[in-house]
């Protein structure tokens, strides 16, 4: 018989990285307390890059170089190796595994050292130096600091959302809005100046989660502006998007004539009206076809029953009611229709106890 004795010397933890979890990190060497960088925040790294051949395309901060210098969620940098960093503590050495879809992508990129082929894994040995994280709101005492801190975040958030990156501009936008969301210590001055920007901010947030599909998010954004102004266009055309790729198109029109009446030749609010009717026409037409569709199938299923029943030595007297015929088979086709029959009775309760507990078409009379 064969025997082995093993001794655990040593093991390295190994991490899944980002949304897909296809950023892979060994920890070579662990870093120093539990402090890890966040987005924005200035980081100081050595790193070498290297091909599934061992073929090495970058080397910084070796060699006496002065370590490479970077700002997080800023595309200074790949994707994965952004990703990783941010998961690392200071002095901690990793060697990080990053598919083509977080590296360079389908195209051919030149690199310091070596150019990287299309499609191509990539593998970085990173050790994270240091870093120095922006100043959070509270570390702000000055509240003309925070107003300024505020407008420079939503300004970066406008540079982002005009390149299409959406969830970094809304990450932007939700910064900005942590600087001056709560203002118990403005004075009155402070406050007006704040205001404008709270509201921009919130908007241009609302935008953001639109075109990211959060659309309980855009909505609620746009139900605080309103709190604060309750006559803002933007914000009840906007909340009426919101309301429609939500299926609640009554709350929809609501929304967009409350906005019409504020401004009638908005043109944007009056296609966003039109597309509202056709969605509704759209809607309309399914549902008629599925109800007509189950009727059908119903049809069909009582004259089966009634063809059945004639090829046999006597009729039986047919039934005033019309499922009568189902409830005298083996459960069958009662099953079936049940099975069509429940989905509709469970949405007409569904329905009514929504319009009676919530009194749909009053809550937004407080807007009219």
């Amino acid at each position: 018989m064969l025997q082995i004795d093993l001794q655990l010397v040593s093991w390295k933890t190994v991490t899944e990285i980002g949304n897909d979890k296809t950023i892979l990190k060994k920890i070579l060497q662990e870093g120093e307390g539990y402090d890890r960088p966040k987005d924005c925040s200035t980081v100081k790294v050595k790193l070498i890059g290297k091909l599934d051949d061992g073929t090495m395309f970058v080397k910084k901060g070796h060699d006496g170089e002065e370590p490479f210098e970077f700002k997080t969620d800023e595309d200074q940098v790949i994707e994965g190796l952004d990703k990783a960093v941010l998961s690392m503590k200071k002095g901690e050495v990793a060697f990080v595994t990053i598919p083509p879809e977080h590296a360079f992508g389908s195209d051919e990129t030149k690199q310091d050292l070596a150019v990287v082929p299309p499609n191509t894994t990539v593998y970085y040995d990173v050790e994270l130096v240091s870093f120095d994280k922006e100043k959070e709101s509270w570390e702000l005492k000055d509240n003309a600091e925070k107003i300024e801190a505020a407008a420079k975040k939503k300004d970066e958030g406008n540079v982002w959302f005009k390149m299409g990156k959406y969830a970094r501009a809304s990450k932007r936008y939700g910064k900005a809005l942590d600087f001056i969301e709560y203002e118990s210590s403005f004075n009155e001055e402070e406050k007006q100046l704040s205001k404008p920007l709270k509201v921009s901010c919130k908007l241009n947030k609302a935008a953001c989660k639109l075109k990211l599909k959060d659309y309980k998010e855009a909505k609620n954004l746009c139900t605080e502006v309103l709190e604060i102004d309750s006559t803002n266009v933007k914000a009840l055309y906007r909340r009426a998007q919101a309301h429609m790729h939500l299926v609640d198109f009554d709350l929809a029109e609501v929304d967009i004539k409350r906005a019409l009446e504020i401004d009638p030749e908005n043109r944007d609010v009056k296609m966003g009206y039109r597309r509202l009717k056709e969605k509704v026409k759209e809607y309309e037409r399914r549902d008629a076809k599925f109800y007509g569709n189950m009727i059908n199938k119903l049809s069909k299923l009582e004259d089966d029953e009634g063809c059945g029943s004639s090829q046999g030595p006597s009729k039986k007297p047919r039934s005033l009611w019309p499922l009568a015929p189902f409830f005298t088979t083996d459960g069958s086709k009662l099953w079936l229709v049940l099975r069509l029959l429940i989905p509709v009775m469970i949405l007409v309760a569904l329905c009514v106890a929504y319009y009676v507990q919530s009194g749909v078409h009053e809550i937004d009379c407080v807007n009219c």
